[in-house]
């Protein structure tokens, strides 16, 4: 019998492991995975994220595998800035930096440190049972009996669907596709974060490493069809966008609906518990999907140090981070909805402009600053 089973090897569950071997707990991680490889794109970890990452001694490895980002902006078509963030006043108030990586790169980091021998690949969950513990069986035909389980198994979780017989995902009907490529940015975004609004279409870029560069493209449904051209799409954006489009092959293009997961009454139940998309999944508006199930994790190793009570554990785990997480997908869901408007754009621009920017610090201090 297993002490502690987390279903999926996500950034969650990998940063669940960590924290759990940091505190000498026994666990297995089992994932559908056949092979742990580069798949994915690029993506942020922000200041809150690696805050967590020092505290694992694991932020320089990510720093070094990454790109450290000093500042993030929100333009026009024309890289006209709407909004920026002051992140360098971030980085000294929390003596962190945002680090965009390669997902599998991080993913490796995390998996190399708690050890490949405690992840089991190729256990695809079937089903999960609750009897005196919890009776796991996978699609390869091994079962196992376990104690304690965290669901990290993300926004389709089977985990959820199982047991809790709850979860509505929500389609906010827009089409997102991220790209990688080699592309040699100019050195004004050698460390800064680009997203660019235009009427019903967004664009963004960040470099990763080297001259890799990770961008996503986003459109509404309605503007969807199966053979649309994105350089025709995006024509009407500075030339940049174009050139970085037309250097990424086709076969480094992944596309994806936007959606998320609209709250749930209650991520835990006896000796299991919800956690990352799992819980709680968003859109990726504020850059904090993966951030937050980091938190998560971070959370319930913090709690388990005073409390080996798996169940008042995780009872407390949602009192502390239901209010931060439910703000992070209710923005999130509002600033994907204003960011895809086809008519009043120059407004919309407008007001943005003029909202203090201390205002706006404020805002992200929030989202950056760590429960416990």
């Amino acid at each position: 019998m297993n002490p502690i089973s987390i279903i999926g090897a996500g950034i969650g569950g990998l940063t669940l492991g960590n924290i759990l071997k940091q505190q000498n707990l026994d666990f297995t991680i089992y994932d559908s995975a056949t092979e742990i490889k580069p798949v994915g794109a690029g993506i942020m970890m922000a200041v809150n994220a690696m805050q967590i990452f020092e505290k694992l001694g694991l932020k320089e490895k990510i720093e070094n595998a990454g790109n450290k980002i000093h500042g993030i902006s929100i333009t026009d078509e024309k890289l006209k800035t709407i909004t920026t963030t002051d992140v360098l006043a971030l980085e000294k108030k929390f003596n962190s930096c945002n680090v965009a990586i390669h997902r599998a790169d991080l993913q490796n980091i995390l998996a190399e440190n708690l050890g490949f021998e405690n992840i089991i690949l190729n256990h695809s969950l079937r089903t999960i049972k609750k009897k005196e513990n919890y009776h796991l069986h996978f699609e390869n035909g091994n079962g196992i009996e376990s104690k304690i389980v965290f669901g990290a198994d993300g926004i389709h979780s089977k985990v959820r669907n199982q047991i809790f017989k709850t979860g509505t995902i929500r389609n906010a009907q827009q089409k997102c596709w991220r790209g990688l490529t080699n592309f040699n940015l100019p050195e004004q975004y050698f460390h800064h974060a680009l997203e660019i609004w235009g009427k019903g279409k967004r664009f963004g870029f960040v470099k990763l490493s080297d001259n890799k560069v990770y961008w996503y493209a986003l459109i509404n449904e309605n503007k969807f069809t199966e053979n649309i051209d994105l350089m025709n799409t995006f024509r009407d954006f500075n030339p940049l966008v174009l050139q970085i489009l037309e250097a990424t092959k086709p076969e480094n293009i992944i596309l994806n609906d936007i959606i998320d997961l609209a709250p749930l009454p209650k991520w835990y139940a006896d000796n299991l518990c919800l956690i990352g998309d799992a819980a709680h999944a968003t859109t990726p508006n504020m850059g904090q999907g993966a951030c937050q199930s980091i938190e998560d994790a971070y959370v319930i190793g913090k709690l388990l140090e005073a409390n080996q009570d798996y169940h008042s554990v995780f009872e407390e785990f949602q009192k502390i981070r239901r209010i931060k997480v439910d703000y992070i997908v209710n923005t999130s869901w509002k600033i994907g909805r204003i960011s895809q408007w086809e008519k009043g754009n120059i407004l919309r621009n407008f007001v943005m402009r003029m909202i203090p920017e201390s205002i706006n610090q404020k805002m992200i201090e929030k989202i950056l600053q760590l429960e416990m």
